[in-house]
């Protein structure tokens, strides 16, 4: 795999557009959450997998960047990277772009937990699911390392 996984396409309705004729800020997560979605389908947590398992994924930390406007009918995709996985969690890169163009809209560095819903815990993967995990993590080795990953916020101490 030469790229990142194109998990979500859309264009951007009316009712996510703020007063200055922008995407509201929300609706850049919404649009990762529905990439993470795509995600979790390609590693076998799709609603099959999910029922089989008894396990799901919840987000425990998120970085978003907003890195240009997006506008009222904007078509765009969000494009998924697995920067590393352990037996319980993903960290995850997803970029906001256009169709076809290589510079990012916005950016989301995330951390996500394999939860066995049953026990309202963390859980290691199901095996066929941490197998495929493996592969995507080994296909995206080789990508470039997104600029926006293992930022930090913070003023300058004074």
């Amino acid at each position: 795999m030469s790229s990142a996984l194109t998990t979500y396409r859309t264009t951007i309705p009316a009712e996510w557009v703020d007063y200055n004729g922008h995407l509201r800020d929300a609706f850049y997560l919404l649009i990762f959450s529905y990439g993470t979605d795509a995600l979790m389908e390609v590693i076998g947590l799709d609603e099959a997998g999910r029922a089989q398992t008894g396990h799901t994924l919840y987000t425990l930390e998120c970085h978003l960047n907003y890195l240009a406007e997006v506008k009222l009918g904007a078509e765009v995709e969000v494009r998924t990277q697995l920067l590393g996985a352990d037996a319980k969690r993903l960290h995850i890169h997803h970029s906001l772009h256009y169709p076809g163009q290589a510079e990012a809209l916005a950016a989301s560095e995330q951390m996500l937990m394999n939860i066995d819903s049953e026990a309202g815990r963390s859980a290691p993967f199901a095996e066929a699911v941490a197998e495929r995990v493996r592969g995507v993590v080994s296909e995206h080795d080789g990508l470039p390392r997104p600029v926006h990953v293992g930022r930090v916020m913070a003023l300058p101490r004074r």
